[in-house]
């Protein structure tokens, strides 16, 4: 079965979970009507059915290659990006004072999901572009945004961000590549750079590079680390491409899959680059970047997630195999209780997941909007749950999908595999789902616990709300918050940072199913209490919510018992 945008499904989380109505009701996003909504998602939608989802079998069996210095993308992939940058999707929440659409960024979540599901490996390309579309937005000096944005903005131009070194990886700071002033506003970039996602391509005209690299008087650490823009091609004085870089693609990464997508080693040589922002500043530059790429790296998992499913509902509706009690489906596999529980349980998985990164959206947008800080503290809070629910739910689905597949799914003929191998990958991208967890009940908690709290009111509410059409399953949600209220509570008092660091994964995934279920919840309660919808919820807060109490019990077990074991123990 083909890829099938499921556009309806986005238009009802719009409309009667996240409230997307709160959005368009500012001045800032006022042109975000209903009608607009929809056609955008329908026309990106039909792009991603029509020109993507043929190219991913493509991308994954005639990987990019590198040939005499020049990277050679899959079959396609120059066509189906043009289609990409023709339609505006680039850009649709970029500013529009250098061609960007301007519209929220909940809008640009749904249509990079919907990309990621079709075609993953080709979908990174516009999504590093979009960072550092951002990250210039908010950072680079105006001579940089009047020359580099508009051609980023139309897709004329790529962008990449350059973090990784291979001794620097989630330590930043530990890089060793160097930048010298030049004396003429530009500095000389020197050092390597692995794991450059689109380092290069052979279908836009420059390949822009936002690198980090210290300066002579940086101090060593990431509080000397300062933010450069160097292009493959130096502009000339018409803003055209011209004279080549001192950059160079080294080598390719063999990964184990994304094998459409060229992961660069880059290698720069007394490279032209310009200052991003301030000196020393550069990490509070690439976050903004980074912070974008987050919530981006969530919705590839859910997207993932969504054609791994489609793709494996399409095999149980068509394998026979063995008798089944049910009577409309009694001989292909689908009216099998277990593989029924496999579908439910990833339909689910999904539904929670794209809401909560939506959620997160819904939150960037009305601090974009509005300035305040109640809403600047939700996307905080959300941005590394949406991170990591969303790929943890993609790599979850697509390896359920193998499982359903039977023998078939390890064979790579089916696509089934393609899927877990292309979207595992995203639980390290962009900060280690790990380091996500720490930051949730490090930093994240810093406010004494406001923000999640104030969450968690929200969440109670709604529970309280639901009573009296869903008394069953609104009691499970509010019990299940009061357990994450406690649980919180108890990260708030370990003064040791290691007792949080130890349960932070168990923690995050605990808060996740809980804001999981509290969705799920609203959206039975939109429909009525009578429908698909509150079926689904009825499996996921019966079936999965109860994995809470295992998660927090974890979160809060502290850290002695990790080091009470020694290296030793672990090689006995």
């Amino acid at each position: 079965m083909p890829y099938r945008a499921p556009v309806s499904e986005y238009q009802f989380l719009f409309d009667h979970v996240i409230g997307l109505h709160q959005v368009t009701a500012t001045e800032r996003f006022a042109e975000a009507t209903p009608d607009m909504t929809a056609a955008i998602l329908t026309e990106a939608g039909r792009m991603c059915e029509e020109v993507l989802y043929p190219l991913q079998r493509a991308g994954d069996l005639h990987p990019a290659r590198l040939e005499n210095g020049v990277v050679r993308t899959p079959p396609g992939f120059a066509d189906g990006y043009r289609a990409i940058a023709t339609g505006g999707w680039v850009s649709i929440s970029a500013q529009p004072d250098h061609g960007g659409m301007g519209l929220p960024m909940t809008l640009t979540t749904a249509v990079n999901e919907m990309m990621s599901a079709a075609c993953l490996s080709l979908q990174l390309a516009p999504l590093m572009t979009q960072g550092q579309i951002e990250a210039l937005e908010h950072h680079a000096s105006d001579a940089l945004k009047a020359l580099y944005l508009p051609k980023l903005v139309s897709g004329e131009w790529a962008g990449t961000m350059n973090l990784t070194e291979p001794q620097a990886g989630s330590d930043v700071g530990a890089l060793r590549t160097k930048a010298e002033d030049n004396g003429d506003g530009t500095y000389a970039i020197n050092g390597q750079k692995i794991y450059i996602s689109w380092g290069d391509n052979d279908f836009t005209e420059n390949v822009c590079h936002l690198v980090l690299a210290r300066l002579p008087d940086g101090v060593p650490g990431t509080k000397g680390i300062s933010l450069f823009l160097v292009p493959k091609f130096i502009p000339d004085a018409q803003g055209n491409p011209g004279a080549r870089n001192n950059l160079g693609v080294v080598s390719l990464e063999h990964k184990m899959g994304l094998h459409g997508s060229p992961t660069a080693v880059m290698q720069y040589d007394g490279a032209t680059g310009w200052l991003v922002g301030e000196a020393h500043q550069g990490m509070r530059a690439m976050f903004t970047m980074m912070n974008n790429a987050r919530l981006g790296v969530g919705g590839q998992g859910i997207g993932v997630a969504e054609g791994a499913f489609q793709h494996a509902l399409a095999y149980a509706q068509d394998r026979k195999q063995g008798h089944t009690p049910d009577k409309d489906n009694p001989d292909t596999i689908i009216g099998h209780a277990n593989v029924r529980r496999m579908l439910a349980g990833m339909k689910s998985e999904i539904f929670a997941a794209r809401a909560i990164a939506l959620a997160c959206a819904q939150a960037i947008d009305m601090e974009t909007a509005t300035g305040a800080k109640h809403w600047a503290a939700r996307a905080a809070l959300l941005t590394p749950i949406a991170k990591v629910c969303g790929t943890e739910t993609g790599i979850n689905v697509a390896n359920t999908g193998v499982q359903l597949h039977g023998g078939m799914g390890y064979i790579e003929e089916t696509g089934a595999a393609q899927y877990l191998r292309d979207v595992r990958v995203t639980a390290i991208y962009e900060g280690t789902n790990g380091i996500q967890a720490m930051d949730l009940v490090g930093r994240k908690l810093m406010d004494g616990g406001e923000a999640a709290f104030a969450l968690i009111d929200e969440m109670q509410a709604a529970a309280e709300a639901a009573r009296g059409a869903l008394p069953e399953l609104a009691e499970s949600v509010w019990q299940a918050t009061e357990s994450l209220r406690e649980a919180t509570d108890w990260m708030l008092a370990q003064d040791d940072m290691t007792h949080r660091f130890a349960g932070a994964i168990p923690f995050l995934r605990g808060f996740a199913r809980i804001l999981g279920a509290h969705f799920h919840l609203k959206a039975a309660q939109a429909e009525g209490g009578d429908g698909a919808r509150t079926r689904l919820a009825r499996f996921y807060i019966t079936r999965l919510l109860p994995e809470h109490a295992g998660h927090l019990a974890h979160a809060t077990a502290g850290a002695n018992d990790l080091y009470a074991l020694t290296p030793e123990d672990f090689a006995a």
